[in-house]
């Protein structure tokens, strides 16, 4: 009886773990992301938005959302592991832009 409460806990430890993982992995991948977005903003935002679709994919994660607005990137990163999937939104751009 207590090896299979600590099989339950054990269990429970390593899917809290996935999920917290994931949303890490989401984080990463949409800073990043709205990085990389923000340094190429004044190519255009097609280009901008391309390039952070290209970073967050090196980070096993897909963009969500993209939009270039004066310099300032503003995307939302997805990223899933096993059945946790996590979406995190981020902006960047020029310190005096972003607030």
């Amino acid at each position: 009886m207590c090896a299979g409460a600590l099989c339950a806990v054990f269990a429970l430890l390593l899917t809290l773990g996935q999920a917290v993982q994931t949303r890490h992995r989401a984080g990463a991948a949409a800073d990043l992301a709205a990085l990389a977005a923000a340094d190429h903003a004044p190519h255009g935002t097609r280009r901008a938005c391309a390039e952070a679709r290209r970073v967050a994919e090196a980070q096993r994660a897909g963009v969500v959302r993209c939009l270039v607005h004066e310099g300032v990137a503003d995307l939302t990163a997805e990223a899933a592991w096993g059945p946790y999937r996590s979406q995190v939104r981020s902006r960047a751009g020029p310190p005096a832009a972003v607030r």
